[in-house]
């Protein structure tokens, strides 16, 4: 079975949902401006790998949380994003609700 990297998939969903363009997202995150969009387009095309650090610097800039770029479905990475935006308070409710429930079953 074959693995596809999630990262340039989740990278070029989130830059867009955030309406940004390869070029600006690299400038935002300190990149040179004259090499920001290819830069981009190599980690979007799974041509290059951003090290971790520029990938929390993309994570930041784009609000999304570093573990979206590893969900390996659609419904996972939604819900990492969803999650992340709840109080610690309502995360932790969370938890436990799942926990219940996966006890359940």
């Amino acid at each position: 079975m074959s693995f596809q990297n999630p990262i340039p998939i989740r990278l070029k969903e989130a830059r867009k949902k955030a309406k940004l363009s390869q070029k600006a997202l690299g400038v935002h995150i300190g990149m040179d401006e004259g090499s920001a969009s290819p830069r981009m387009n190599q980690y979007e095309k799974g041509k290059h790998t951003p090290d971790i650090q520029t990938l929390k610097l993309i994570a930041d800039e784009l609000d999304v949380p570093l573990s979206y770029f590893f969900c390996e479905d659609e419904d996972a990475a939604e819900l990492v994003v969803l999650i992340n935006k709840l109080p610690n308070q309502e995360k932790k409710a969370l938890i436990e609700s799942l926990k219940m429930k996966i006890n359940k079953s």
